[in-house]
């Protein structure tokens, strides 16, 4: 067993997961896993550059994971970065200030090579398993950007497209300076829009409809399925796995999208830093879902931070 640990730091959160990986087996022990919502993107659609306070919040985080990482003894640290560093003028003041806390260098990949990370992170442990019908698409519903992958044991092709719940959010929800409460029809019209226009820019190059198993990842599909089975706080072992109906993420999305921020706040399994942005990624979802005719999405809580824990074992 290796130690290691995995940092992905995306638009909305920054995670970390320190692990005990076996090549030979397969298997991936979790020693820690956490999340911090940092909203690292915010405003990046909009100026292009990442903000100051975004910076700082992001550089707490990573001095609070440098402490953790020193506490199990990892042999070996590989930090992610997705699409807000990828897109930001400044980016070099992001990758300073990592590599003075955690000694490493952010690698800022690309959208492809998200996408590889996130399909073996999501399906390393579905692969031979017969209940699920083979190929896979998995989708990973992030902040700023999806990745859409197709592929069986291996991927076969993959694609990262700019819409995200945070993206979607800003462009299509915000008027005023602030988030509307609930959104109008004519922002939700233009922001469905703007998420097919992607999909059509998706399927350009994934075969999105010969999958028979959609897989679903990332914090706006875990949202729904906790939201989904009524859970009365988010618990990770009751979403991993479950399956959401296509008839159960439309109603869910429908009331996420005409609610208000403290009808959303009230949600018990419902992260605080989601209840801005969680309409736009379940609206993500289910355009997905009815792009495909998928009846279900199956939900994994192993994603993009499992697989780069594994490309470091």
């Amino acid at each position: 067993m290796t130690r290691v640990a995995a940092i992905d730091c995306g638009t909305n959160s920054i995670r970390l997961l320190v692990a005990d990986c076996d090549p030979a087996t397969g298997e991936l022990v979790d020693l820690d896993r956490r999340m911090t919502i940092v909203r690292l993107g915010q405003g990046v659609d909009r100026t292009g550059r990442l903000a100051p306070e975004a910076l700082e919040r992001t550089f707490a985080a990573c001095r609070e994971y440098a402490a953790v990482i020193k506490e199990h003894g990892a042999e070996r640290l590989r930090f992610v970065a997705t699409s807000a560093s990828r897109d930001a003028e400044n980016r070099d003041d992001f990758v300073r200030g990592v590599l003075d806390i955690l000694g490493v260098e952010p690698e800022v990949i690309t959208g492809d090579q998200e996408a590889e990370f996130s399909f073996t992170g999501a399906t390393k442990e579905l692969t031979g398993s017969d209940h699920l019908a083979r190929p896979y698409l998995v989708v990973d519903i992030g902040g700023g950007s999806t990745e859409f992958v197709v592929g069986d044991d291996h991927v076969r092709a993959a694609r990262s497209v700019d819409v995200g719940c945070v993206r979607m959010t800003e462009r299509h929800l915000v008027q005023d300076g602030a988030v509307s409460d609930p959104p109008s029809a004519a922002q939700i019209t233009a922001m469905r829009a703007d998420i097919e226009a992607a999909l059509d820019l998706a399927e350009q190059t994934v075969p999105l409809r010969e999958a028979r198993t959609l897989v679903g990842l990332a914090g706006s599909v875990t949202t729904v399925s906790a939201i989904a089975q009524e859970l009365p706080a988010y618990d990770s072992a009751a979403i991993h796995h479950s399956r959401i109906s296509h008839e159960r993420v439309r109603e869910i999305t429908e009331w996420l999208l005409r609610s208000t921020h403290a009808e959303r706040a009230a949600v018990p399994s419902m992260h605080p830093g989601r209840v801005d942005v969680i309409g736009a990624g379940a609206l993500v979802l289910l355009a997905i879902m009815e792009r495909i005719g998928a009846e279900e999405v199956v939900v994994s809580e192993h994603d993009i931070l499992d697989g780069i824990a594994w490309s470091v074992a």
